[in-house]
């Protein structure tokens, strides 16, 4: 168990390296969430109905950022790029390739939303730690959902050149869908059907109740139950379309 341990732990100190050594990625999964919240945080300043909206959309914007859209993306390159099928004739377990791989994508999104409750307290008087338990069990069932959906999707683009075209193609609809920017009870009937099926809607549902309200798990098992079926789902199709080999191959 040390070894393995120790192995990912090797693993998920490489992944912070090459992240880091990519500016773009760590724009896009680190910046890029953080300047929406800036930006509307700007607009909405003194208004503090739509700040208390904000701050948990932001936060449940940095989830699905830094799992979802990360390891769409990387888990594609690695595929076609032959990585995965060169790691795993290696020595090192796959379990360690992969914990690492998780365990970076899951630093990115305390990081994240560490900044966003801070500023959100600091900036926008929003306490996000009303209901700290509540927090914590809705960011780690959102990242296990998001994460699983993230591998999942990334089974069905077919090479890293259309990566981009395809998670954006998901990713920017979701999160306007979803009330990241706006309440969602105030979008129109249609868009309010849609998105109550989606995640990341009753992500932030859950993350306001911990973060504004103060309400409790009780308050939101719907939501809980909605994130629990999306999570089986992302870890069963996570897990049979996988492959270490390359498609073009």
């Amino acid at each position: 168990m040390s070894d393995a341990l120790r192995l990912t732990w090797r693993q998920f100190r490489l992944e912070r390296r090459l992240f880091w050594r990519n500016p773009s990625a760590a724009f896009f999964n680190m910046g890029l969430p953080l300047l929406f919240l800036a930006f509307f945080g700007a607009i909405f300043h003194g208004d503090q109905k739509q700040l208390n909206v904000i701050v948990p959309g932001i936060a449940g914007m940095c989830v699905l950022s830094a799992t979802f859209t990360a390891l769409a993306h990387n888990m594609v390159a690695l595929r076609e790029l032959g990585v995965l099928k060169r790691m795993r004739g290696t020595p090192l377990p796959p379990g360690a390739y992969l914990g690492g791989l998780a365990a970076h994508a899951i630093v990115n999104t305390v990081v994240q939303v560490a900044i966003v409750l801070i500023a959100g307290k600091v900036l926008f008087d929003v306490n996000g730690l009303k209901e700290p338990v509540e927090l914590v069990v809705f960011l780690a069932l959102g990242v296990v959902c998001f994460a699983s959906l993230g591998v999942a999707f990334s089974h069905v683009i077919p090479n890293a050149e259309s990566a981009p075209a395809y998670v954006n193609a998901v990713f920017l609809p979701v999160i306007f869908i979803s009330g990241v920017f706006y309440d969602s009870n105030d979008a129109p009937g249609f868009l309010r059907q849609i998105a109550e099926i989606l995640p990341l809607t009753h992500l932030i549902d859950g993350l306001s109740g911990a973060m504004v309200t103060g309400a409790g798990l009780s308050d939101h098992g719907g939501a809980l139950a909605v994130l629990a079926v999306w999570t089986v789902f992302g870890i069963v199709f996570a897990i049979r379309g996988f492959s270490w080999e390359a498609r073009r191959s």
